[in-house]
């Protein structure tokens, strides 16, 4: 992503596409595991995993998720982590890496994973890492879709919300500024945490889907 001028407040979710040498397979699983544990130790730390593309290929995905860019380029700048890479160059080279934050961390779609709350870890859905992923980590959905899905979740939870103050004595006769700073207090968390989420797992498979 393009370099910007002031830290991003939101959680940076970072892809890496990996080619490993199909001949180091045993220790490239161990070498991957030791990056998703080491990362464990930092501060900001959300979430990390890998997955295989498949037991014939040699594509590996690993995905890793920060708090924020600070804590992000502290993992990335750390001795640690400069410590796994070069112990991995001789079997491991990297194809792609990107990175979402922001409006746009709500529409990824990893690939057969989900989060164990237990070590907070983004795991495969199959019981074992080498479990088949068909595709890669796919790309953000276009921006109208985008668009599309929030103007669905935001047009219903306005209109709950803002029937709901109408009981509110005298909301009406409010300021329009404390109205609006209110509302926008109340509709901001709900948004993020609950009717963002709801919307973009219900509507992944035409997020995702080309066309």
């Amino acid at each position: 992503m393009d370099d910007m001028s002031e830290p991003a407040a939101h959680p940076v979710t970072v892809a890496i596409e990996r080619r490993i040498d199909p001949s180091r397979t045993v220790e490239a699983t161990s070498w991957m595991q030791a990056g998703t544990d080491l990362a464990t130790g930092f501060a900001g730390f959300l979430g990390s995993g890998w997955v295989r593309a498949g037991e014939a290929s040699d594509l590996w995905y690993m995905l890793y998720r920060f708090r924020d860019i600070p804590t992000l380029e502290a993992w990335e700048q750390s001795p640690q982590r400069d410590w796994w890479l070069d112990s991995g160059r001789t079997f491991a080279s990297e194809v792609r890496v990107e990175r979402r934050t922001g409006i746009e961390g709500w529409f990824d779609a990893p690939a057969a994973t989900h989060v164990d709350t237990g070590e907070s870890r983004i795991e495969s859905d199959a019981a074992a890492p080498t479990g088949p992923i068909q595709q890669p980590i796919p790309a953000a959905p276009p921006r109208w879709k985008q668009a599309v899905a929030i103007w669905l979740g935001f047009f219903p939870t306005n209109l709950l919300a803002s029937w709901l103050l109408g009981y509110v004595p005298g909301f009406g006769e409010w300021p329009l500024l404390v109205r609006v700073l209110l509302a926008t207090l109340l509709l901001t968390p709900v948004m993020t945490y609950f009717v963002l989420p709801w919307v973009t797992r219900m509507l992944r498979p035409w997020l995702h889907r080309a066309g």
